[in-house]
């Protein structure tokens, strides 16, 4: 029998049928389940949704009130679960200048940990430890304010600034997850080591500014492997690292590499690796080729049928906006705009700054606007596509990054 309850009222050992929000508006990755830990029911409770529904054939149901005893009875409570370490929020300009020097040493000891790579050396992650509890503080505090600034690499430093990027990716898509803090860690870790075995790939196949050839492709292809054996060569044992070293190239349908694993039989953090790494790879800039607006991205990621595990997409999704920063999007009022900011609390109206106007075809004085702003009447209707426009990518950039600067 189903039955409607408010959040506070889930127990251990009920089944959650369906949360009675939409999936951008609460923290869940999957619904239909049972609550079998404290853990488990803390990520419920404070999920976001303020409703939820229980199947009580498949686990408890809700404990009526007991009527008082005529005589004192002692009944055992279940003690709530110990509340979440309370983070800082700060506002994005307040998180710059720390998102900013993380980000310079994370690439500095990606940079060092390929070389040594590059020479068949041993690789010491233990350096990496303190880089990823900076970032999953800094993601914390603000998570946009880290993963807008890896947006500005340069298409020289791709290979490197790539892996900061995802680490950053996977450790906020584990915080929209649910994921507990060691989780959220080890998968910061393991986007951060993920293209290790790249390093024992030519740069002129890396670089190459066109098609590469098949024999080329299999070459490429073979860096997941690389790098796994050489984080076991070099005595590295978390599994959630070589895990996703190894299969953040699987793909849901069976079509992926090297192991063509399906389905279940991919990991959670795999899962959330390949979502990680197709993003940040198909919105840089290349020494090859410009990268895709965020949200045509998003987009065109959704409408690959068995690439990705569409609720953990949907999740990433959420994490990074509807609109993500650095979308090209247009106004009710026919203007153009660059999304510089989310509001989280709102994944529909973020910061935009308006730049053009669609009905007069003349470039507007850039303007930062609030969408949350209760005297703001304009509103997001559509993405449009950049080259629809003629606008040039390094141009919405310089309009973006002014924001942050």
């Amino acid at each position: 029998m189903l039955k409607k309850i408010a959040i506070s009222q889930v127990q251990t050992g009920m089944f959650i049928e369906k949360v009675d929000a939409p999936w951008f508006q609460h923290s869940l990755w999957k619904t239909r389940f049972r609550i079998e830990d404290r853990e488990t029911l803390t990520r419920v409770r404070t999920c976001g949704a303020k409703e939820c529904w229980i199947d009580t054939a498949q686990g408890k149901d809700v404990v009526s009130a007991p009527v008082a005893p005529t005589q004192p009875k002692v009944i055992a409570v279940e003690e709530a679960p110990p509340a979440p370490k309370p983070v800082v929020k700060l506002s994005m300009g307040d998180e710059l200048q720390t998102a900013s020097d993380i980000i310079k040493r994370s690439k500095a000891a990606v940079v060092s940990l390929f070389a040594e790579a590059r020479m068949g050396n041993a690789v010491n992650t233990s350096e990496c430890e303190p880089l990823v509890n900076d970032i999953v503080g800094s993601v914390d505090r603000n998570g946009d304010a880290l993963i807008s600034l890896c947006r500005l690499k340069m298409a020289d430093e791709y290979t490197y600034m790539h892996s900061v990027s995802v680490c950053a990716l996977m450790v906020s898509l584990g915080r929209q997850l649910g994921l507990d803090e060691e989780t959220c860690r080890n998968a910061g870790m393991a986007g951060l080591l993920h293209d290790l075995g790249k390093a024992a790939i030519p740069n002129e196949i890396l670089n190459k500014p066109g098609k590469l050839t098949d024999d080329e492709f299999t070459v490429v292809k073979s860096h997941p492997v690389k790098g796994y054996e050489t984080l076991l060569a070099s005595g590295v044992e978390n599994e959630h690292v070589l895990d996703v070293c190894r299969h953040h190239h699987e793909k849901m349908d069976g079509s992926g590499y090297p192991d063509k694993l399906t389905g279940d039989s991919i990991s959670m953090i795999a899962r959330m690796s390949a979502v990680c790494d197709v993003y940040d790879a198909i919105t840089s800039n290349r020494p090859y080729k410009a990268g895709w607006d965020p949200a045509e991205s998003v987009s065109r990621m959704a409408s690959w049928k068995g690439h990705f595990d569409p609720v953990v997409l949907q999740t990433f999704i959420k994490t990074i906006g509807i609109y993500p920063t650095g979308s090209l999007v247009r106004m009710a009022s026919g203007k153009l705009g660059i999304v510089v900011e989310q509001n989280p609390s709102k994944l529909t109206a973020p910061k935009v700054k308006l730049f053009f106007s669609t009905n007069s075809g003349m470039q507007l004085v850039p303007k930062l606007v609030n969408l949350m702003d209760s005297h703001v009447n304009d509103k997001i209707v559509a993405r449009e596509a950049p080259e629809n426009w003629n606008f040039n990518t390094g141009y919405l950039n310089d309009l973006w990054a002014t924001h942050i600067a």
